[in-house]
């Protein structure tokens, strides 16, 4: 069997109300589509209208914000008196764009402005004093901070001491202690009234020059929709009205840095979605402050400069490149060092790049199905770095518990930041798995992935996909609806330059699906199983006018015996990853064939073997009986079956020989009575034309039935030996068997094979 690296959790299904369903259907929607929206809690025409609808009317008014009006009046004092403004942001997406809104807004109404994004590795998140008074120095007289700063009580303080006022413009957590800044911009803000809390820093930066500008800024709802996409924030409410308002102006856009940069990331303008902007977009205006300097991706959002948009946008995709290189190199480290036996993986190494191990933390917990920290630890013995958890633990909860380990902590129950002394890992360790073992959490089911419905083949259709973008824009608290399907794997193949994803077909008795899986190029053998369940995404995939469905894969599993075909491809290196493996092979001769590590840890068949302490079996050559292999399997209980099934003499294909064969050999030592075949085997096999693997066997009959004797490799023709026929020997018996078994095992396909284990 194949387990879901997921926590499969199928969504609640109540019987439609006939009413809703009939006034769905009239408006031309399909059956499946009027259920779909029932179990998603839509149970009115009302709530399905309102879905609908994207309107810069339903938009909340800004002042509703705490201390907007404040913010608003400080700001034109400041313009009026020829203050030096200066906007700090932060150096991901939602930073970088809520930089450049607020940039383009105070340029607008003529303000004396410049900018800075801090650099993660000098400065670190959040506003930093040495950044600030390096900017007061410079003529700052005012500073606003967006996509951060509610935290930054120290920097802050500072400024205060120096007579600039901060604004702080923010959206993430409140901390106890808020700093002592001029105002606070903030939609939770507790003296606030504004009824939607759950914007992006582009959102709140937005919402300021709405208010500053006395209108909606409609040309910037390209940049507050990247940051609201790439930020992850609720995809809902007045998010999601932005973000749909904001992807259809980015198809009319004219600014030329995002021209540029969907240009080279290969997205037609006039389909661009949440979908391209959170995979495409997103990762290269973050990757930069991954990496190094982020300032230059605000210029990019911001300059009329055609030449200068294209280079900067070919700037920001090769760092990007160099991006995915580096947390590919880490991701593989950092799997070499998992400890299978830890509950939480702290992982921890020098020189890794501190920018990258967020990612790198999710990539482990996507492979291992369990928490996960990634550390760097620099040159002064300090580690620093992130975690990702999975539903089961609060991982900032548990941490929290922990606190005397760490110099720095910070996040929430899915991801934490922490710096803490590299001699202080050991003992973190211990203390997770003592806490997991307390506290009694069940790590074994990995993530939740919500289930909308279990659908047949015949159910897909391009109406109903079409039927399904209604929904969007997706994201967290709005997904993509994920799809149950089934049906037999066919047209598969492995694609992409590393080939590490996969394009296949799934069919069904009037039905066929095509799928692609991105980064499941590894799982290859096991996609292509019997009774495999699939979960995924719909989609339209287009290509040269043509419109077909496409299910872009999230996960499967599969029940029962896994027989994992490899024959032929003879692959003694190619790691098994799992506890509880035999490696089993019937023949002494083939161990020569196999890896030095593989002939340390591989069984001869033995039949006092205790099959069931096993789950996975690895069958590395043909034995002499195909019964006895299911015999073997019958015997345990086994979850996957590899089948290498090397046959070193070729039995099959060599076949028996015939007896003009065995007559012209006769012949020959009847010539040559005496031969050293040792030496002279290659040259008796080209003579008489026979293959060595044929001949060998030939004169092992020979010698069983009394016609040659052997000695020390020297071959003696006996005199007047008894008539025997070739049937009579052991040796050819047993090939026969061997043959019979090798042409089963070797010439089927694997199903048929799969079927016959089950029988």
């Amino acid at each position: 069997m194949k387990k879901s690296s997921f926590d499969w959790q199928i969504r609640s299904a109540t019987p439609i109300d006939s009413t809703f369903k009939s006034e769905i259907l009239s408006q031309g929607y399909s059956e499946t589509f009027a259920e779909l929206l029932w179990n998603r809690n839509i149970h009115t025409i009302d709530d399905f209208s309102q879905l609908l609808k994207a309107n810069i009317d339903d938009l909340h008014d800004p002042f509703l914000m705490h201390d907007m009006d404040k913010a608003v009046e400080r700001i034109q004092n400041a313009i009026m008196e020829g203050q030096r403004i200066l906007i700090y942001g932060d150096y991901d997406a939602d930073g970088i764009t809520s930089t450049s809104i607020m940039l383009e807004t105070l340029e607008m109404i003529g303000a004396d402005v410049d900018y800075v994004l801090p650099n993660r590795f000098i400065h670190g998140y959040g506003p930093n004093k040495e950044l600030f008074a390096e900017k007061i120095n410079e003529g700052t007289q005012l500073i606003i901070t967006v996509d951060n700063g509610v935290a930054g009580n120290e920097a802050i303080d500072f400024a205060n001491s120096q007579g600039v006022d901060v604004i702080v413009t923010d959206h993430h957590e409140m901390p106890p202690v808020l700093p002592d800044a001029y105002c606070i911009v903030h939609p939770r803000h507790p003296d606030g009234h504004y009824p939607f809390g759950e914007l992006a820093g582009a959102g709140v930066a937005f919402k300021m020059a709405t208010a500053l500008l006395e209108e909606v800024p409609l040309e910037m709802l390209d940049l507050v929709t990247i940051g609201t996409v790439a930020d992850l924030v609720s995809m809902t409410g007045e998010n999601r009205n932005l973000v749909k308002l904001g992807l259809q102006a980015i198809k009319q856009t004219q600014r030329l840095g995002l021209l540029e940069l969907l240009k080279i990331s290969s997205i037609d303008l006039q389909k661009v979605d949440e979908t391209s902007i959170g995979f495409s977009v997103g990762p290269r205006l973050n990757a930069i402050g991954r990496l190094g300097d982020p300032n230059p991706a605000v210029e990019l959002m911001t300059t009329f400069d055609e030449e200068v948009a294209h280079q900067l946008a070919e700037t920001l995709n090769q760092i990007n490149d160099e991006r995915k290189q580096i947390v590919q190199a880490t991701t593989a480290e950092a799997v070499a060092l998992v400890n299978p036996e830890d509950a939480v993986h702290l992982i921890a190494a020098e020189g890794w790049n501190p920018g990258v191990l967020g990612i790198v933390a999710g990539n482990i917990l996507k492979q291992t199905g369990h928490p996960t920290i990634i550390l760097s630890i620099d040159e002064n013995g300090v580690a620093k770095g992130s975690g990702r958890s999975i539903e089961a633990l609060d991982l900032f909860g548990m941490l929290n518990t922990m606190r005397s380990e760490f110099t720095h902590f910070g996040g929430h129950a899915a991801a934490v930041g922490l710096t803490m002394p590299a001699e202080n890992i050991p003992v973190l360790q211990k203390m997770m798995n003592d806490y997991i073992s307390a506290e009694q959490i069940d790590l074994s089911k990995g993530s939740s992935l919500l289930i909308d419905e279990e659908l047949p083949l015949s159910a897909v259709t391009l109406k109903f996909v079409e039927e399904l973008k209604k929904l969007a824009p997706f994201g967290t608290d709005n997904p993509a609806p994920h799809f149950l399907v089934e049906g037999n794997v066919s047209f598969f193949k492995r694609i992409g330059s590393d080939q590490q994803h996969v394009k296949f077909s799934l069919k069904s008795e009037d039905s066929q699906l095509d799928a692609i899986g991105f980064g499941f190029g590894d799982e290859s053998e096991e996609i292509q199983q019997p009774d495999t369940k699939f979960v995924g995404d719909l989609e339209i995939n287009e290509w040269n006018g043509q419109k077909k469905v496409q299910l872009r894969l999230v996960d499967f599993a599969s029940d029962g015996l896994q027989v994992i075909d490899r024959r032929t491809k003879y692959t003694w290196d190619q790691k098994i990853e799992g506890e509880r493996i035999l490696y089993l092979a019937f023949q002494v001769k083939s161990q020569k064939y196999f890896t030095k590590e593989l002939r340390e840890t591989v069984s001869l068949y033995d039949p006092t073997i205790t099959w069931s302490d096993y789950d996975q079996l690895v069958v590395l050559d043909c034995p002499d009986q195909k019964d006895l292999l299911k015999e073997i399997v019958n015997k345990g209980s086994f979850t996957r079956i590899y089948l290498y099934l090397y046959s070193p003499d070729e039995a099959y294909l060599n076949g028996l020989p015939k007896r003009d064969q065995f007559a012209k050999l006769y012949q020959f030592f009847q010539k040559q009575p005496r031969v050293d075949i040792r030496f002279k085997l290659k040259v008796v096999s080209n003579y008489l034309r026979i293959p060595e693997n044929l001949l060998v066997f030939m004169i092992h009959v020979f010698s069983e039935l009394k016609f040659v004797t052997i000695d020390d490799g020297v071959l003696q023709m006996v005199e007047s030996p008894e008539a025997r026929a070739f049937e009579e020997s052991v040796i050819y018996q047993k090939r026969m068997t061997r043959i019979d078994s090798e042409e089963f095992l070797l010439m089927n396909d694997i199903q048929t094979i799969r079927n016959w284990l089950k029988g």
